[in-house]
């Protein structure tokens, strides 16, 4: 009796159907006359079929045997939250990464105040901005493995609750070591909520999608930039420097709340595409709306957790031996450098100039916050349509139809960096641009009346706008680049850009009381063209460098299974032997 083998170990659905196919048809090949059945009878459906053994003598009844093979099932969808689920997850992770730069950008009013409450001087106030910028950096390269490995829920909880504490400390500081040190406690709680808030976008939505769910969070992260100068001058005005530590105390309780309320556990080695149930810590308190998508007795297909080492503290690091990761991650740490110095100098350029109070100098950050929050959200939607494009590109130049799913993760040769900086050289020459003239606007005897704010103001918009769509076409590079490990990826685009513009807001009052704005910001502006090749060579060599890194990946995967393979055998021979 010929029936086709059952299905092997570890055999896929789509395998199976496809041998079986196989099966099928090199039984229809075979002569009439041998195989005892009409032409039309060998064209039997390759999914159900009355096999007949002839072999039995005719004196036995002749059994028929139906075989129901299985239809080809169709390929799980990468997550099975709705796009209205996907949507509230985003608004309450990127409610959470609001507070790193608010948390930074609703200090900078209440420096003077600070200053004299301490009875010190206000540079070495302006210390507490560059420690929180350094722990800023570092910060994440900690939280991002963690979340990667034991899950983006329990990291959230775990740096909500350092943030929360440093809040306190901050509320009852009364000398400049315990500010110090409590701020760069605040940063260490504050800055991971942006890298773990990639990586649960990059758990839950697909590269074609994505880049309207990174502009999203980035445009609300951002809203902090624009809103937080003002609250704090507003607080400072009123209520004195130390309310501002307790309005954010309030406010990261509230955000605390939301995420043990309704954010689930989302990395894929736990959760699945959503399908997989939840339990423990990994379940929000409110799970009504995601219990619909569980599909019980997928528990066991999760893997155990791998161990957290030194290592694994310090993997994130080896993206930056990755020659993509380092052009791409390198340019976009200069760009936020100089906007960096843009925004650091602002209350020294622009107060004694125009004669401006506390309260008004957080005022001319809106400018700023607000170019940050529409460049974000509008890029996110340059990105959709930018990858929409190129893969049409892609689909047409090798014959794939429109319905047919890619899976990049396999396609070495899908021209994701060309995806995702396709609109960068726009970006970049406004950026140089304004950069170039915004020295000279706010130094300009012109424009020394505080009508003329108006033209570096301006400027400063574009700045912040152009940086922004750099940083969020970079974040998204990041996740695509390293899907398994976003929220790792992300923390490393994190350190490489806080490192660098903390030397760069350390440094930038002493290089414009030294030469003057007007030549210090065409310095900078000089200096970011001359690193534009950077982002062609990535244009030019971007996929190739990623396929390369994908075939030594597997090669070192496979090794380890083979590896594996050979203990495992050795330790059956062993056991056999005894």
């Amino acid at each position: 009796m010929d029936l086709p083998s059952p299905r092997k170990n570890g055999e896929s659905d789509s395998h199976l159907w496809h041998r079986r196919h196989a099966h099928d048809h090199g039984r229809s090949s075979s002569s009439p006359a041998n195989s005892g059945h009409s032409p039309e009878r060998t064209q039997s459906s390759a999914f159900e079929e009355d096999i007949t053994d002839t072999s039995i003598s005719e004196s036995e009844p002749q059994k028929t045997i139906t075989v129901i093979s299985e239809k080809p099932v169709a390929e799980p969808p990468y997550h099975v939250f709705t796009r209205k689920e996907k949507w509230a997850l985003v608004y309450i992770v990127s409610l959470a990464g609001l507070f790193s730069p608010l948390s930074s950008n609703i200090y900078f009013p209440a420096l003077g105040a600070i200053a004299n409450a301490i009875q010190t001087d206000i540079a070495l106030v302006s210390l507490t901005v560059t420690i929180y910028m350094v722990v800023q950096g570092l910060a994440p390269s900690f939280w991002g493995p963690l979340s990667d490995t034991r899950g983006r829920r329990i990291t959230f909880i775990g740096t909500f609750t350092v943030y929360l504490l440093a809040n306190v400390g901050l509320a009852f500081s009364k000398d400049f070591a315990m500010l110090m040190v409590f701020r760069a406690v605040q940063a260490a709680g504050s800055a991971a909520t942006i890298s773990v808030g990639a990586g649960v976008i990059g758990d839950i939505t697909t590269p074609k999608e994505r880049g309207g769910f990174v502009g999203s969070f980035g445009g609300i992260r951002m809203l902090g930039q624009s809103i937080g100068p003002v609250i704090g001058g507003i607080i400072t005005e009123y209520f004195g420097f130390h309310a501002i530590f307790w309005f954010l105390f309030i406010l990261g309780t509230t955000a605390l709340l939301l995420i043990l309320l309704f954010l689930p556990e989302t990395l894929r080695r736990i959760a699945g595409n959503g399908t997989v149930p939840l339990e423990g810590i990994h379940r929000p308190l409110w799970s009504t709306n995601f219990k619909r998508h569980w599909k019980y007795g997928e528990e066991n297909a999760t893997k155990p957790p791998p161990k957290i080492t030194i290592s694994t503290l310090f993997s994130p690091f080896r993206f930056l031996f990755e020659k993509d990761v380092f052009v791409t991650l390198f340019f976009g740490a200069i760009v936020y450098t100089i906007w960096s110095m843009v925004t650091s100098s602002t209350t020294a350029l622009f107060q004694p100039r125009y004669g401006l109070g506390d309260l008004q100098v957080g005022l001319i950050f809106l400018p700023n916050g607000v170019g940050c929050v529409s460049g974000s959200y509008l890029t996110g939607k340059l990105l959709d349509r930018d990858y929409r494009i190129v893969e049409g590109v892609y689909r047409a130049s090798h014959g794939i139809s429109s319905d047919v799913h890619l899976d990049r993760k396999k396609l070495a040769d899908f021209p994701v960096s060309r995806a995702r900086l396709r609109s960068s050289p726009y970006l970049v020459i406004m950026f140089i641009l304004a950069v170039g003239g915004y020295g000279f606007a706010i130094a300009s005897p012109v424009l020394s009346s505080k009508p003329g704010m108006a033209l570096p103001l301006a400027l400063q918009f574009v700045i912040a706008f152009t940086a922004t769509a750099v940083f969020t076409q970079n974040s998204a590079l990041m996740v695509d680049l390293y899907p398994g490990a976003s929220a790792s990826a992300t923390a490393v685009n994190n350190l490489i850009r806080c490192a660098i513009g903390a030397a760069g807001v350390a440094a930038v009052q002493f290089i414009i009381d030294g030469i003057g704005a007007g030549i210090t910001f065409l310095i900078f502006a000089v200096v970011t063209a001359a690193l534009t090749p950077l982002l062609q060579l990535e244009w030019m060599y971007g996929e190739r460098w990623r396929k390369e890194r994908m075939e030594r990946l597997a090669r070192a995967e496979a090794d380890k299974r083979a590896v594996e393979g050979g203990e495992l055998g050795t330790a059956s021979g062993e056991n056999s032997e005894k």
